[in-house]
């Protein structure tokens, strides 16, 4: 019996690895739903995309791109469980079909979506590399920073265009890596380093960490481009069209003016026709995706449309500040565009 429980597990095994090395996909969806909750992989702590609050409860606009799934699925945005992950075991989680989705700020790459054996579901926030330094080193140009220590989170592409942008500028540079955001934080505050480089946004984030965050700025230059959003695993159309599609959702209900507080009233009294195909009053668009008639009115019910998402994790009232920016929607100058539900 021992023997034969053996031989079944190598069977297994071998039938979920592909090609390419990784796990399948496989049916998602259908699995997802047995379970009854989406394991969604968040950061292992960065304030505005996936944290802790107070009472322990993972907050961030990551974390709600998660419970977007999960409203879709489920009618019911709190079926979801969090595994907190650091940027280099990140991608082995996914693969492995330990999580479901992977909603960490992770930048869309070539070598991502066609190498690793997954694949990404669009854009959550537009974002581009930069530098935090103390105010006091007196520099406002990351041309001015030849010589520098810099702090750099590892296994992320932040290392990459470091060494690209001061290789392209004839600048020099002394690196030094930390397995985690927070590590590369506190060195700077220490003084080991001269400035952090990382994600604007991930930037932010840590200065309002600091002990005295009105002490360090985020210098203007953006030197990559860093479009980050959700991942699935590659093999699965139909897990991924819900995940891609739940973003899409918080877009296209911002541009349709649809709110958490209106949904329920736009149901009943709309008659734009893009905006009854999307809350499920005209057409049956919930079938092709294998959701139900109401999904999208369950995710701005209960997580909001994109500019809710964005205000409450990253905006003017957080502390962040972060202005919408490039995300704003394409129609206010921004990049932020999704295809019309019909």
């Amino acid at each position: 019996m021992k023997m034969l429980k053996s031989t079944l597990a190598v069977l297994t095994t071998a039938a979920i690895i592909g090609a390419s090395g990784f796990a399948q996909a496989g049916a998602t969806l259908d699995a997802v739903k047995k379970k009854g909750f989406v394991q969604c992989g968040v950061s292992d702590g960065l304030p505005g995309f996936s944290v802790p609050d107070a009472s322990g409860k993972i907050v961030g606009i990551d974390a709600d791109v998660c419970r977007a799934v999960a409203a879709a699925v489920f009618g019911d945005a709190t079926k979801v469980k969090f595994s907190q992950l650091n940027a280099k075991e990140r991608f082995t989680a996914l693969q492995s079909g330990e999580i479901d989705v992977l909603s960490r700020n992770t930048t869309w790459t070539s070598s991502r979506d066609a190498g690793m054996g997954l694949i990404f579901a669009g854009v959550t926030y537009y974002d581009g590399q930069g530098f935090l330094v103390n105010k006091k080193l007196g520099v406002s140009s990351a041309k001015e920073l030849d010589g520098a220590t810099i702090c750099i989170q590892a296994g992320t592409t932040t290392e990459l265009n470091v060494s690209d942008y001061f290789r392209a500028n004839g600048l020099k540079y002394t690196p030094i890596t930390f397995e985690t955001s927070d590590e590369s934080a506190k060195s700077l505050e220490g003084g080991r380093c001269d400035v952090l480089t990382s994600d604007q946004s991930q930037l932010y984030a840590q200065r309002s960490k600091l002990s005295k965050p009105d002490d360090y700025v985020v210098m203007k230059e953006v030197i990559s481009k860093e479009p980050l959003g959700p991942v699935v695993r590659k093999g699965d159309d139909e897990w991924l069209n819900v995940v891609k599609w739940s973003l899409f959702a918080l877009v296209d209900a911002e541009e349709a003016g649809i709110t958490s507080k209106n949904v329920e009233d736009m149901v009943k009294s709309s008659t734009n026709p893009d905006v009854r195909r999307m809350l499920g009053a005209d057409g049956e668009f919930g079938k092709d995706l294998q959701l139900p008639k109401d999904w999208m009115v369950q995710i701005v019910k209960q997580v909001g449309n994109y500019g809710e998402v964005f205000e409450r994790n990253l905006g003017k009232t957080t502390p962040l500040q972060i202005d919408r920016g490039l995300n704003a929607l394409w129609k206010n100058g921004g990049l932020q565009y999704a295809p019309p539900v019909r």
